[in-house]
């Protein structure tokens, strides 16, 4: 299912691209992105886990990028978000004698397949320095 995850996760990067010498705080992002910064947190463990970023704790703590951005797609950003994006499929099982109700969720599985290798090519094509350079 589509989730803001991805607008998130990019949200943070974009900022730690901004500034690539200092370790921002969770709640400076999260003020950034006016969410709570739990949230920022949760992000932030999937990035370290995925060996984006990484972070300190105490007075002058926070997080910041460990790969250069212009080594970060956002096709990168996509797979590490959600493993695909679906625009969700009835939750009522379809009357399998209808000859539309028999094969509704094959065909949305297909055209479901093909949105996400469409949204995937054109994500590599773009870093996160190119996305950071427009703000």
């Amino acid at each position: 299912m589509i989730s803001g995850k991805f607008a998130i996760t990019t949200h943070i990067l974009t900022l730690l691209a901004k500034f690539p010498e200092e370790y921002l705080a969770s709640e400076y992002i999260a003020s950034s992105i006016s969410i709570n910064p739990v949230l920022v947190r949760k992000e932030i463990a999937n990035l370290r886990k995925h060996n984006l970023v990484e972070s300190k704790e105490g007075k002058n703590g926070g997080t910041r990028l460990v790969k250069s951005p212009a080594e970060i797609t956002l096709e990168a950003i996509l797979k590490i978000t959600f493993d695909k994006a679906s625009l969700g499929f009835s939750k009522n099982q379809p009357n399998p004698e209808c000859p539309v109700g028999k094969n509704i969720n094959t065909h949305l599985n297909n055209l479901y397949e093909d949105l996400n290798q469409t949204v995937s090519n054109q994500l590599k094509t773009v870093t996160l320095a190119e996305f950071a350079g427009k703000f």
